[in-house]
């Protein structure tokens, strides 16, 4: 599976697995002598981070979600592919926002690291405001209420993945990051952290790569944009990513991939197209979304599928994605496969305040609009560069 999916990438070879290699013993050693909490572990960086923590024996490991079917599939992933380990692992169906989580939290705590990888991570939930509110909460509120949380229990690290779409963002997801990195920083004086922004990982849940398969399953056409180009990385990349990060990252130090421009960057088109060939269709190219439903009956048994690529007019699409700013000072030495961004303690205490103070009286009033929340976000990153088309991904096929 992981060949094939670096295949479709373009990559004959893990990006990783060479520092992987490297730092083994030390990640080893580190990791079996530590405990470990991982908020939104059934997602798919979250799954893969915890597997990743799993196989190197540690002390404690406990896993959060909402997802109780996911935390059910984990489970029996984990028991199948690699069995049990010494150590005390269990997962917990918690929303972090809940009275619930903080009971939890109050009755146990103790933990060495803390890994926080929930999030709203489509760019698709900004359409609305209430979305885009739980949204604020998801990745800005619930990342600060969990770091004052390890700081009271003495936790030793905190980890929070961030992604590139906080460098030099266009759309509301990516500046919610890049304001939580903000708040990171204000933190990291009480606590060490690291984070790290991420390539697409690919056929995560709900990323369009994983839909791909979703279609097939369904029997209905392939869309995709042919114009918006992503660096992706595999999910078990995704998961070595954010362990190194966790356990290697100096205080407030950013981890990136190490993605070329001429081979990392890949159009969602190319990469349909080359997940056709490789299941043994030819894609057959429509030019609308009724010559492709209607085409869905007699193309396949021809051997070609359906195929809708287009040009993207979406509120909040990036072209292209970037990890750091050139403002930003990067370690391109320490490893072969990963940059890091080199943060010293830089935040303005004052917007972080007036955020805060005007997302509650929002939330208290209930009563908002997502004008209101761009002008804050503008109050926040000044040269913010948001996209606003009127049209969203939940209006095409």
């Amino acid at each position: 599976m992981i060949d094939s999916v670096l295949s479709l990438l373009g990559r004959k070879k893990s990006l990783l697995a060479p520092d992987v290699s490297s730092w083994e013993q030390t990640l080893c050693r580190i990791v079996s002598k530590s405990s470990f909490l991982v908020l939104g572990g059934a997602g798919s960086i979250g799954q893969a981070v915890t597997k990743e923590i799993f196989n190197r024996n540690p002390e404690k490991l406990h896993v959060i979600d909402l997802s109780e079917n996911n935390l059910v599939e984990l489970v029996r992933d984990i028991r199948s592919s690699f069995g049990y380990i010494d150590g005390d692992f269990q997962t917990f169906a918690l929303d972090i926002g809940s009275t619930e989580y903080d009971a939890f939290i109050k009755a146990d705590g103790e933990y060495d690291y803390v890994l926080n990888l929930s999030a709203l991570k489509h760019v698709r939930s900004e359409k609305d405001p209430y979305t885009l509110m739980r949204m604020i909460d998801t990745n800005i509120f619930n990342t600060e209420k969990t770091i004052r949380q390890s700081i009271d229990s003495g936790v030793k690290k905190y980890f929070c993945v961030s992604t590139d779409k906080a460098a030099n963002p266009v759309n509301m997801m990516g500046a919610s990051k890049r304001i939580m990195e903000m708040f990171l920083m204000r933190r990291s004086a009480d606590i060490k952290i690291s984070t790290a922004r991420f390539a697409n990982v690919a056929f995560s849940d709900g990323s369009l790569l994983h839909g791909f398969g979703q279609r097939m399953l369904k029997r209905q056409p392939i869309v995709a944009p042919k114009d918006i180009k992503r660096y992706f990385v595999t999910p078990k990349e995704s998961g070595e990513l954010c362990l190194m990060s966790c356990v290697l990252g100096e205080n407030r130090d950013i981890f990136f991939p190490k993605l070329e421009k001429a081979s990392g960057l890949m159009s969602f088109a190319e990469i349909a197209v080359q997940y056709l060939k490789g299941i043994g269709y030819q894609p057959y190219l429509c030019n609308s979304e009724d010559e492709a439903r209607a085409l869905m009956s007699s193309l396949p048994a021809e051997g070609s599928w359906p195929c809708l690529f287009t040009d993207s007019d979406t509120t909040g699409e990036k072209n292209y994605e970037e990890f750091y700013t050139a403002e930003e000072t990067l370690d391109m030495d320490r490893f072969l496969g990963l940059g890091v961004i080199k943060n010293a303690v830089d935040f303005n205490e004052e917007n972080l305040a007036f955020f805060e103070s005007a997302i509650n009286q929002l939330k208290q009033e209930k009563k908002w609009t997502k004008d209101q929340i761009v002008q804050l976000f503008f109050h926040m990153i000044p040269d913010f560069a948001h996209k606003e088309t009127g049209r969203y991904l939940d209006g095409k096929m």
